[in-house]
Order: C-alpha cells, then sequence, then structure tokens
C-alpha cells in the first residue's frame, strides 16, 4: 500500500524536540535525502570478511544494523540528532561509549534509550518493559564513565543527541548478543515467520511489524504446565491471565493501537487476518504460571490482497486516526 509505505519512511525520518536538553520525544519530519530505510538496506546487503570490524561516520539521522564502530563529527551545530539500532529478533544489542567529546555545560546532550520513540510513542510501551520510562535513559552528561556500555532488553535501541560546537562529537562500539527467548521484537523486514515463547515468567511481549500484513498464526499454546494443557473458559478472553491480542494502528505504542482480535484458546491449524495498518503487532500477555508459545508468519499486505477475500481469514482495515 503505497500511502502506508509512504507514511513508514516518514515516521523513521524523525528529529529530537529538545527545549533546554530535556525534551524526551521525538517528533515526525518530512522525508529527504538521508533516507534511514535505505542506510539499513545498505547495512543488510554488505558483506564483510571474517574478523573485519565495520567502520563508517554516522549522520545526524541514522539507523544501523550492523555490528561496528561509529563516529559522529559535528561540522556545524546539530540540535536535533537520533541514530536507531536494530538487530534480528533474537539479537540484544550493546552500545559503548569508546571517546566522547561534547558540551555538557554548554547544553550538548548525549543519551541512550532503551527501546525507540517516535513522536512521543515508546517501543516497547511502559506496560511491557521491565523498566520505568526514566530508567530507560541513560544520560552519558550524568553518568559519564561510571557507564559506559549500555545493553537493551529487546532488539532495538537509540541515542539521540545535541552537540553544538562543530569539531564535537562520539565514538561508540556496536556489538550483539544472542536472547534466548526475545520478548519485545520490532521486525526489520516486511515478511518473515516467528516463533515467541514466554517459559513461566510474568510479562508481556509484542513483535511489531511497521507495514500493513497479512499475518497467520499456525500454532498456539497457551496454559501448558507439566506436560499437560489446561482448559480455558469458553466466554471470551475477559478475565484470563493468557491470551494473545492482534493490535493495529498508525504509532509505535502498542497500548495506543486498535485491539483487533483476542485469542485465548490453544490450538493447532491456521488462523490468518489482514490488517491495513502502517503497524501490526502481535502481543502475548503471559501470568508467569505457565509455559506459553505462538508460531505465526506474515508478509505485506498489497492493493489486490486488500479486494480478495480468503476462506477462513477475518479482514480488518484500520482507519485514519482522528
Amino acid at each position: 500500500m503505497p500511502s502506508a509505505f509512504q507514511f513508514q519512511c516518514h515516521l523513521i525520518l524523525i528529529f529530537l524536540a529538545a527545549s533546554k536538553g530535556e525534551t524526551r520525544y521525538l517528533e515526525v519530519r518530512d522525508a529527504g535525502e538521508d533516507d534511514p530505510f535505505l542506510l539499513l538496506s545498505e547495512d543488510l546487503k554488505r558483506e564483510l570478511s571474517a574478523g573485519q570490524i565495520y567502520r563508517r561516520s554516522l549522520r545526524c539521522i541514522d539507523m544501523l544494523s550492523t555490528e561496528g564502530q561509529f563516529t559522529f563529527t559535528a561540522d556545524q551545530p546539530q540540535l536535533h540528532c537520533a541514530t536507531f539500532f536494530i538487530g534480528e529478533p533474537e539479537e540484544l544489542i550493546t552500545i559503548h561509549y569508546d571517546f566522547v567529546n561534547i558540551d555538557c555545560q554548554g547544553g550538548d546532550f548525549l543519551k541512550v534509550f532503551d527501546g525507540w520513540i517516535l513522536k512521543g510513542e515508546k517501543f516497547p510501551s511502559s506496560l511491557d518493559h521491565p523498566l520505568t520510562t526514566s530508567q530507560r535513559y541513560v544520560d552519558f552528561c550524568e553518568s559519564g564513565d561510571i557507564q559506559r556500555s549500555i545493553r537493551s532488553s529487546q532488539n532495538v535501541a537509540m541515542i539521540f543527541f545535541r552537540i553544538q560546537q562543530p569539531g564535537n562529537g562520539f565514538t561508540v562500539t556496536v556489538k550483539k548478543d544472542s536472547n534466548l527467548f526475545p520478548c519485545n521484537v520490532i521486525s526489520q523486514t516486511p515478511s518473515g515467520r516467528f516463533t515467541m515463547v514466554i517459559p513461566h515468567q510474568h510479562r508481556n511481549c509484542s513483535f511489531s511489524i511497521i507495514y500493513p500484513v497479512v499475518i497467520k498464526i499456525s500454532d498456539l499454546i497457551l496454559g501448558h504446565l507439566n506436560g499437560l494443557f489446561l482448559k480455558k473458559p469458553s466466554a471470551s478472553c475477559a478475565g484470563v491471565g493468557d491470551f494473545v491480542e492482534l493490535l493495529g494502528g498508525a504509532g509505535l505504542d502498542p497500548s495506543k493501537m486498535f485491539p483487533l482480535a483476542d485469542l485465548c484458546h490453544s490450538f493447532h491449524g491456521s488462523a490468518q487476518m489482514k490488517i491495513g495498518c502502517d503497524n501490526t503487532v502481535l502481543r502475548m500477555v503471559s501470568s508467569g504460571k505457565h509455559v506459553n508459545r505462538v508460531t505465526f508468519e506474515y508478509h505485506q499486505l498489497d492493493l489486490q490482497e486488500t479486494e480478495t477475500r480468503k476462506e477462513n481469514s477475518i479482514e480488518e482495515f484500520c482507519f485514519p486516526s482522528i
């Protein structure tokens, strides 16, 4: 869907709306030549020889999907800059400060955020993240050498910064670690297959796909305890401690999206749904009493599919936000 794709390009091209260095949210700007989606594609296609460290300069607005060492040097006052980091679903991201030369006293700042923020909306949402919003920020001007390495809680993280003096800047090294049980994930691609497992943990996990998609759930296990499946109430998911919900919307925060469907019964088979929203989220709510698992696949929804009905599928389309 061209309009949705255009929206997403504009969504990622953001800037930091900072007032006296204290504002902590991002807003959308018009798309320009420095399109992070194009930069991401270049990173994905880049092949590095064994043992080679990838190095390059950072742009004011940038996106990275590879490990390496990255340097930003201001050639003019840069007031609203951000770099987005993304890994595979089963990866965590570690950002290490190698060198920092900024004027904290003069109003510069360099902050790492555990997740992504776009136009005031967070991923993961506050409901789904183990840390409070304030704990998710690490401000170099406050921590200094005390905390030079920050590891994300999911496959995305970001830094945002203001550097006013030309010649000042910083260098960071980005590494990725494996995550045995991925929880909150933003997909790098508009199609794929994923299995989410929550093993006896009281937590909520969201898988976000920043595209209109067809999503097909092929396997759902809820209430798995000691090899037995617990029978669930037949009425609805209301009051049930373990369930999966499908959400859609035009923003990033799952807690602000439209609820499209709830699934609170284990099944093996196929349940398909077309979601014509700019952002699609599959979210699992877990009480921590059981081992819950869901397997699903997805691909980008095109115009022809929105006009063609399929058997055993539920069609749902988002309306423009008011």
